[in-house]
């Protein structure tokens, strides 16, 4: 979703090149539209959009489809890029960028692992949270919480080695894949959004713990 059409022309060429199925929306609207009729993989989507904006689009999005969202932003723009990973979005590239860095970016997230590893165990608890890793769910006192796949991904991945502690790009590398790049920040958003949801205090941590000066690890719930 790309408002001009220059831009919109080249992401689309180059991306039908590299072996992808595109489809362009040049407004909000239609982008939301497109979204709920084609069922994309990964949505590209411009924050400064004519009628609705990425932000108000990704909302709208999110409450029918997991696809991976991928925004663009300009420079200086990080209170709206913050605000696009909190409203679920999944990563960011900021403008002006290169179609093969877009591309590999879009590659990355399609590559990211779905499925838990053998030796994990399937069901996790932690206090009043429990975390099914073969269903992709997560309850909280009973209730179901709703997450976002990167949000499930990042506690999925620090609740099946509770005791490591996961630096940032290692936790970044571990859910995105080997081969990401890019601005690190990203995982404390998506951190912040998970603790939000999980009602967890950042002072007094029961749930995703930071370790000053290294990164993360899991509660134990208490």
């Amino acid at each position: 979703m790309e408002d001009d059409p220059a831009i919109a022309h080249l992401v689309e060429e180059y991306l039908r090149h590299e072996g992808f199925g595109v489809d362009v929306a040049m407004d909000g609207e239609r982008g939301v539209e497109l979204a709920r009729d084609a069922r994309p993989d990964v949505i590209i989507l411009d924050l400064m959009l004519p009628g609705i904006d990425g932000i108000e689009v990704c909302r709208r999005v999110r409450a029918f489809s997991d696809a991976y969202i991928l925004i663009l932003t300009a420079r200086g723009d990080e209170v709206d890029r913050v605000i696009g990973l909190s409203v679920g979005a999944d990563d960011y590239v900021v403008k002006p960028f290169s179609p093969r860095e877009l591309s590999a970016r879009v590659q990355a997230l399609l590559r990211r692992p779905r499925q838990g590893r053998e030796d994990e165990q399937p069901l996790r608890r932690f206090g009043a949270l429990l975390i099914d890793s073969g269903a992709r769910e997560v309850t909280l006192d009973g209730v179901p919480v709703d997450l976002t796949r990167t949000e499930f991904d990042i506690i999925d991945t620090l609740s099946a080695r509770p005791r490591t502690v996961f630096e940032r790009l290692q936790l970044l590398r571990s859910v995105w894949g080997s081969d990401w790049y890019g601005d690190d920040h990203v995982i404390d958003v998506h951190v912040a959004n998970l603790r939000r949801k999980l009602a967890d205090d950042p002072g007094a941590s029961r749930y995703i713990r930071t370790v000053r000066g290294v990164g993360y690890r899991m509660g134990d719930g208490a």
